[in-house]
């Protein structure tokens, strides 16, 4: 089998026109990372990105305080996983149990952190998980009754090194 690459190449040395940055290339990367650095990247999310998130999922119903234990604590050392645990209570019959929970948090990046679905079997109206966080925010719980009356809980979570912001440049 014979060898089809010029001389050049197989000892090595034709390699060099490869490697080098022409200069009109070199401007045109410093010229590319410029204009990157000054494109605003999406921020976090505020009180009226919150209100848009809820008023979307459940309308303008308005929700009543109660009815709503929600467990985060107070201190978050990192915003990367802070525990959450939400309860409502409800007695879970048929004519009166939990449709859906929804959990929201007004400084992250996307307002709406998860939701979940009940239904008349569900033992115990209960969830858990981690949640990240961006900073120092409030966390808001809404739960939807069977008679579509809506109720909330919120408590303040001091975050002291935020999660999201890695978020902004992946999505």
């Amino acid at each position: 089998m014979t060898d089809r690459t010029t001389p050049e190449l197989r000892d090595g040395a034709g390699l060099d026109h490869c490697r080098r940055l022409s200069r009109r290339s070199a401007m045109f990367a410093m010229g590319g990372g410029a204009l990157l650095s000054m494109v605003a990247l999406p921020g976090t999310a505020g009180d009226e990105d919150t209100a848009a998130a809820i008023k979307q999922l459940y309308g303008g119903r308005e929700p009543t305080a109660g009815r709503i234990s929600l467990q985060l604590p107070t201190l978050a050392e990192s915003g990367n996983s802070v525990a959450l645990t939400l309860a409502i209570d409800s007695p879970m019959t048929p004519t009166d149990h939990v449709l859906r929970a929804s959990v929201f948090a007004n400084r992250n990046p996307r307002p709406l952190i998860a939701s979940v679905l009940f239904g008349p079997r569900c033992g115990t109206p209960t969830f858990s998980t981690n949640i990240r966080l961006s900073g120092t925010q409030d966390v808001i719980a809404i739960a939807e009754m069977s008679d579509h009356s809506l109720w909330s809980a919120q408590v303040r979570v001091l975050v002291t090194v935020g999660a999201c912001d890695a978020l902004q440049l992946r999505y």
